[in-house]
């Protein structure tokens, strides 16, 4: 029998609601200490397991884990956001680019642009080289490839 006074933890299943800070780095290179989110700083976040909010790897870190817990680790780009794939490197015409962005859209180096899948859903790329009739985007994400660490304190598990 627990009393008011007991504390019962939640442990994170694979479709919990989980409130968490968090903070993501890159462990090697120009941006290393750098973080690319920390919600330490402003507040925390509530994500939802299973459904792709996550890296799978990231996900993963959080499985059977109680409701308090607080831990850092580093993970290789392959787990974390997974390796660059140069298959998602793509030419776009600038047809294409400017039937997806806003009316006078002027376009630069390193913009994100989102596009319409032919399902109706949308991705999107960032700019890396501009020509006067095409474009090429890269559509990995842009934390695959690099080493990171990741500190996680879970605040609550629904």
């Amino acid at each position: 029998m627990t009393s008011a006074n007991d504390v019962v933890n939640a442990f994170v299943h694979p479709d919990s609601y989980v409130t968490l800070h968090y903070r993501i780095e890159p462990l090697t290179g120009a941006a290393a200490g750098t973080a690319f989110v920390d919600t330490f700083l402003d507040r925390p976040a509530t994500l939802q397991m299973g459904v792709g909010q996550w890296a799978p790897g990231i996900e993963a870190l959080l499985l059977d884990r109680p409701e308090g817990d607080h831990f850092t680790v580093d993970l290789p780009a392959a787990q974390a956001y997974g390796d660059r794939n140069p298959e998602l490197l793509r030419w776009i015409s600038r047809a294409e680019m400017i039937q997806n962005a806003p009316p006078g859209t002027e376009f630069e180096t390193g913009d994100m642009v989102e596009f319409v899948a032919p399902n109706g859903g949308r991705y999107s790329g960032v700019l890396k080289t501009l020509q006067d009739d095409s474009a090429l985007f890269d559509f990995n994400h842009p934390l695959a490839g690099i080493d990171l660490q990741v500190e996680i304190q879970i605040l609550g598990v629904l």
